[in-house]
């Protein structure tokens, strides 16, 4: 098959460098070019090395959507500018690798994702521990029934940021909770459903950077469950990112740190699924940032291929963003 044509739009994401090397470096995309549309910012990406260096940059935002040999386009602008960006996308008839989250307004999210639906275009959420080993084996024993039905999920992932990086952030209610939450919340969101009550704390405890909460947690409450979420923004390097599910049969699961992973600590009442009783360590392959952002962008080539169905529906990413913005938004 001849390689998808692809672009990317804008580079102020965190995560826009590693998905243009990503889109550069597989043999079954063509990389076209990228729109930034931050004439400041441009001027400094084409002088300096990195994965910038030697990309073709469209003059506007029409010279990259109305090409009609554009299959599909990468969303990567900040978090205040890209749902805006990926509304673009879709109106111009384009599938979206749409880095998260989501954007701050629901309504405007929910015309977006409908648009996409109406018109058959795929949007894959840049969630990258959807491919995670860790996650991915986690989630297997969940809904395998390993661990019996789960009571207890609680996820950590803290960070450390610069008072600039705090400053862009602040643009967002919910602060660093904002910024981070929706990977943890795609994770929890997959094993448990929509959550029926959410209960957020947020504090800023570091370097006062007006309306940006650097210390926060939030609790989702289920039908038998309850899942917690804490995420800092002043946390020492490295940081010591974590994911925990209990289950009713006696059972633990343990990931430490989770990026990158290299086991998890399972604990079983009985032996079953060919794990023994009590507590083991189970053994799981590390992967680079890099790697996971290779994975997310070879399935969602799968999928606009008619190889494979996506791994998360249109409606999971729905209930991911509404639950991140009733905990950011007082919903």
């Amino acid at each position: 098959m001849p390689p998808i044509r692809m672009a990317q739009y804008s580079t102020k994401h965190g995560h826009a460098a590693g998905k243009l090397i990503s889109m550069c470096e597989n043999p079954e995309v063509e990389m076209v070019g990228v729109f930034e549309p931050d004439a400041a910012r441009l001027e400094v990406l084409e002088k300096v090395a990195g994965p910038f260096a030697g990309v073709h940059w469209f003059e506007s935002a029409e010279a990259m959507l109305d090409d009609a040999s554009i299959v599909a386009v990468a969303s990567e602008g900040r978090n205040d500018e890209s749902l805006a960006q990926t509304e673009q996308i879709i109106r111009a008839g384009k599938h979206v690798w749409y880095d998260k989250p989501s954007g701050d307004d629901l309504t405007h999210w929910q015309r977006v994702a409908d648009l996409a639906e109406e018109n058959d275009l795929f949007i894959q959420m840049g969630y990258m521990f959807r491919y995670h080993n860790g996650f991915g084996r986690i989630a297997d024993w969940v809904k395998s029934g390993l661990l019996g039905r789960v009571f207890s999920v609680r996820a950590h992932m803290s960070t450390w940021l610069t008072i600039e990086q705090r400053e862009i952030i602040s643009r967002h209610q919910g602060g660093i909770f904002y910024d981070l939450a929706g990977h943890m919340l795609d994770q929890i969101v997959w094993l448990l459903g929509r959550p029926a009550k959410v209960t957020p704390f947020f504090r800023q405890d570091g370097v006062p950077v007006p309306n940006f909460a650097d210390n926060t947690l939030v609790v989702f409450e289920f039908e038998q469950a309850m899942a917690t979420i804490d995420i800092a923004a002043l946390e020492t390097r490295p940081m010591a990112r974590r994911f925990e599910v209990y289950g009713t049969d006696g059972s633990a699961i343990i990931m430490e740190p989770f990026e990158p992973a290299e086991s998890i600590r399972l604990c079983l009442a009985e032996a079953r699924g060919g794990y023994q009783a009590g507590s083991q360590i189970v053994q799981i392959e590390p992967q680079s940032r890099q790697r996971l952002y290779d994975l997310e962008l070879g399935s969602f080539l799968a999928v606009l291929r008619g190889q494979k169905e996506p791994d998360r529906s249109l409606d999971h990413d729905r209930q991911v963003q509404e639950s991140l913005l009733r905990a950011t938004q007082d919903r």
